[in-house]
């Protein structure tokens, strides 16, 4: 685990990136969730041969978060920054949740050093049609009950955690509602992923509640190209819920990815 510090026009920005494996990189964004949502199929991407790189978003896990950082598009900035820095090309970027909203805008900015997109549930497109589940009204156990295929299994018992725990809870739940808005969702995305280049994988939930699978459709509509993948036996969390099945649909889409190119 390591912090750089990436140089933004408002400021220093310490970023936290935990490293997984040795091989090609990956860039692998968290949701709302914090890291640890993503920690296990960042394993599992090091068993194969995957040079995982997993930042912990500023303000998430009780880590600064500078003032001028406030939206998820300047969050991508700093992460194309940050890639600028370490030299990284030809990057898988997979992005959960917020974390896809994330690789989305990552993929606009510095779509020149991605080989690949992967797109888990991702938030912040703006659907009449089928619009996100208000995440800042529920309980916890409405979440589970919304974001998972087997929502008993991932209750969160406030009782058991410790008073650290519960305020790192609750500074990741302002920073998310910072990056996000109360809406999760950007009217002028939409528009914008019609620019994206990058080959891209749209992986849903068929459990996912807070974003359905139509949402998802929605989502992979938007951007040219794009494969769309609904994986059973899942919900928002397919890296938590269903890890075997969504690796080897990301390992087979960023082989084809990386030979058309």
């Amino acid at each position: 685990m390591t912090t750089h510090t990436v140089s933004m026009p408002f400021g220093d920005v310490p970023v936290t990136v935990k490293r997984n494996g040795e091989g090609d990189p990956v860039l692998l964004l968290h949701g709302g969730a914090g890291d640890q949502s993503v920690a296990g199929f960042a394993g599992l991407l090091a068993e194969r041969s995957r040079r995982t790189l997993v930042p912990v978003h500023p303000g998430f896990g009780g880590t600064p978060r500078p003032e001028g950082l406030d939206s998820i598009r300047t969050l991508a900035e700093v992460y194309g920054r940050l890639l600028d820095e370490l030299d990284l090309r030809r990057v898988t970027v997979i992005g959960s949740s917020i974390g896809g909203w994330v690789a989305a805008e990552l993929a606009l900015v510095a779509g020149e050093r991605l080989a690949a997109l992967v797109l888990l549930d991702a938030a912040g497109l703006d659907s009449a049609e089928h619009p996100v589940a208000d995440f800042f009204s529920l309980t916890l156990d409405e979440v589970a009950d919304l974001s998972y295929a087997d929502p008993d299994a991932h209750r969160i018992d406030l009782s058991a955690m410790t008073g650290e725990q519960k305020r790192i809870g609750a500074g990741n739940r302002d920073a998310l509602r910072v990056y996000g808005g109360t809406a999760m969702a950007d009217p002028s995305l939409r528009e914008r992923l019609a620019d994206i280049t990058v080959p891209t994988l749209v992986v849903w939930g068929e459990a996912d509640r807070m974003m359905t699978p139509e949402y998802g459709r929605e989502y992979a509509a938007a951007i040219p190209g794009a494969r769309f993948h609904v994986l059973p036996k899942a919900g928002h969390l397919p890296q938590i819920e269903a890890p075997g099945a969504l690796l080897e649909l990301v390992e087979e889409f960023t082989a084809n990815a990386t030979t058309a190119s």
